[in-house]
């Protein structure tokens, strides 16, 4: 009777202990860590939002967007100043044209008198020759209307600006460096040489 008694008491002591798992923990551990993880990630992605785009994407979007306002920038400037080149060409031209009238105008009535003086059949040397002065004092002022002025006078110093010593002579009466005789008169606008006079200079 005592035997049994003491297996009784063996087998309460063997059911009171409680059974582990093979790795040592309860499973209820493992539960908890995947709930976890579920919570980690659901807080890394709230449902609903989307990624934000790749930086790297997002920065050559931009550039990008800006090349293609630099183009049309640069197309706009190209139309303006091609634009502009043609205006400032038809000014340019206009305002020649304008000049050249009138320049012809000061000049028309000497062709005038040229063409009278030609239709004259009958007319003797002194009648042509003051037909010819007539015309060369009527040239002379249509120049001077138009700002032009002679050059070139014997006696006058040599200046290389204004003439084109075309020979040189020994004139012991003329000084040396001076103009002795002018072939071919010289013309200038204001201080503009339109023409060199041709001219012989003492040495």
């Amino acid at each position: 009777m005592e035997k049994n008694q003491k297996e009784q008491v063996d087998k309460k002591k063997t059911s009171g202990t409680p059974e582990k798992t093979s790795a040592g923990k309860p499973e209820e551990t493992s539960k908890a860590e995947k709930a976890c993880a579920g919570e980690t990630a659901a807080a890394e992605n709230p449902a609903g939002q989307e990624k934000p785009k790749d930086d790297a994407q997002a920065q050559l979007e931009q550039a990008q967007e800006e090349l293609k306002k630099q183009k049309e920038l640069l197309l706009r400037t190209a139309a303006e100043y091609d634009n502009y080149r043609k205006r400032t060409e038809r000014e340019k031209t206009a305002v020649y044209a304008d000049a050249t009238a009138a320049a012809v105008t000061e000049f028309l009535p000497v062709a005038d008198n040229l063409e009278r003086a030609l239709e004259q059949q009958d007319c003797t040397v002194e009648d042509l020759r003051k037909g010819v002065e007539m015309v060369g004092t009527q040239l002379k002022g249509a120049l001077a209307k138009l700002g032009v002025t002679e050059m070139g006078e014997a006696g006058e110093v040599f200046n290389p600006d204004l003439h084109n010593a075309v020979s040189h002579v020994e004139d012991e009466n003329a000084g040396e460096n001076t103009i002795v005789q002018v072939f071919q008169k010289g013309y200038k606008i204001g201080d503009k040489v339109v023409r060199h006079a041709m001219v012989q200079v003492a040495n």
